[in-house]
């Protein structure tokens, strides 16, 4: 398994551009994308399934006046790319007109692609080296005293790569690589049991934590959730741990993506420039991150991507924008284009994070007489348009400053608008998925239970 660097991929999309502008195209773009994965699961000493997969897909877009469409194959032979040409061309000439299509302004387009580091280049583990690490993360979370079942372990690893050429100007390609463990397990006894989790993943297979720490973490958790109560509704303060506390910015996400502004189906779409989240916090998008699990050289369009403050301090400064949003928007695209081999161009995040705050997640709690600490979320409750936001949760309740008890089968409510406003983060950012968050706390916010 190797990186796409340049070769035969990267000709395939070209030849594919080529034929598409001789046949009457004009303008277009190939984008290749070609992955490799090997997952083993694990279950209570047992193998229970390898699955490999590989394979190659390829996409074609192509432009005829303000029209545009869209074909896809998994064969990029040469006897296929005729056909996929013609399919393309025929069925631009009738699909609708868009004043928005186009490709990317070539002034924008990345030339110096950036090195990120998000390719592996040690050997890939085989599917025994995948069932030993899944075994002994089982076995570490099956010692801690309280566990008594396993909802199964796992571990994978994955390489994936792309290679996008346009008639415009832009040939680039990058390859990254993804390695992950698992493991689920249970406490408690008949209709008094509780299941909890933990997992690492990372680019590279030496930043993955050890499955030890990994097992432990999973067991003492399912432990801690046992005897979980109900509590009454009531508003309170409400703390979410950083598994969780990610969701919150991610729904900001999507209340400024282009899409959903240009629609004005955003309840932040006449935000722009004001204050959106409590004085000091701010909220960032890095596509450079090293090592990042979503780090790319380019965006999909062959723009150039940068680091960029979406929050400032509290103000909101930006949307996520494709070329087409911006478009639409009056704007220039921030170079969030994400894509597939069979749709356009839409506007998505990177590394999306949240800044630490100052406190401690102890001291961040301290002062709570009654509150919520939410370790897990439920459901997907929340109204893109309004903001208003319920969802089913579980954790801890908390009195006096302190973790008292579990709770479960509970409901938090607020508004989005709200809750950003009256939001402090604390210290605990770490960097374990896509987008991330340290542990938050909410004022205000309707818990209701019993």
């Amino acid at each position: 398994m190797t990186e796409i660097k340049s070769g035969s991929v990267l000709e395939s999309a070209s030849a594919l551009v080529e034929r598409a502008m001789k046949a009457g195209a004009d303008a277009a773009e190939a984008l290749v994308v070609e992955g490799a994965s090997l997952g083993v699961s694990w279950r209570l000493g047992k193998l229970e399934d390898v699955e490999r997969s590989e394979g190659q897909d390829v996409g074609l877009r192509v432009f005829i006046g303000q029209r545009q469409a869209m074909v896809s194959s998994t064969d990029l032979s040469e006897k296929s790319l005729a056909p996929l040409v013609e399919r393309a061309i025929a069925m631009a000439k009738v699909a609708p007109e868009d004043p928005y299509i186009g490709l990317a302004d070539p002034a924008l387009l990345a030339k110096d692609l950036p090195e990120l580091d998000i390719f592996d280049p040690t050997p890939f583990p085989d599917a025994e080296a995948l069932a030993a690490k899944a075994a002994e993360t089982e076995e570490a979370a099956l010692a801690i005293k309280g566990v008594t079942n396993s909802g199964g372990a796992g571990a994978s690893w994955g390489r994936s790569g792309m290679a996008l050429v346009t008639s415009g100007g832009f040939t680039g390609s990058y390859t990254g690589t993804s390695h992950s463990f698992s493991v689920s397990v249970l406490a408690g006894e008949g209709t008094a049991m509780e299941r909890d989790y933990d997992y690492s993943s990372a680019r590279h297979q030496s930043d993955l934590d050890t499955t030890i720490t990994i097992g432990r973490n999973a067991g003492e958790r399912a432990v801690r959730r046992l005897g979980a109560r109900k509590v009454k509704s009531q508003s309170v303060p409400v703390v979410y741990d950083p598994r969780v506390s990610g969701g919150l910015v991610g729904h900001f996400a999507g209340a400024i993506s282009g899409s959903s502004i240009a629609r004005g189906t955003s309840f932040l779409k006449e935000s722009m420039g004001k204050r959106v989240f409590a004085d000091g916090i701010s909220i960032i998008d890095d596509p450079h991150r090293h090592r990042g699990l979503r780090s790319k050289p380019f965006d999909g369009e062959g723009v150039a991507n940068h680091l960029m403050n979406l929050v400032d301090k509290g103000i909101l400064t930006t949307w996520l924008l494709d070329c087409a949003t911006a478009r639409q928007l009056g704007l220039t695209t921030t170079g969030h284009a994400a894509r597939g081999i069979g749709a356009p161009p839409s506007p998505s995040t990177t590394n999306l994070y949240m800044e630490a705050g100052t406190v401690d997640p102890k001291t961040l709690i301290s002062d709570i007489k009654q509150g919520l600490y939410i370790t897990e979320m439920i459901g997907m409750g929340v109204n893109g348009v309004t903001g208003d936001y319920s969802r089913g949760a579980s954790g801890f309740w908390i009195e006096n400053g302190e973790l008292a008890y579990p709770v479960s089968e509970i409901t938090v409510a607020g508004n989005l608008k709200d809750m950003f406003l009256n939001m402090t983060p604390a210290d605990d950012l770490a960097f374990r998925q896509g987008t991330n968050a340290p542990t938050l706390r909410v004022e205000g916010m309707t818990v209701a239970g019993s």
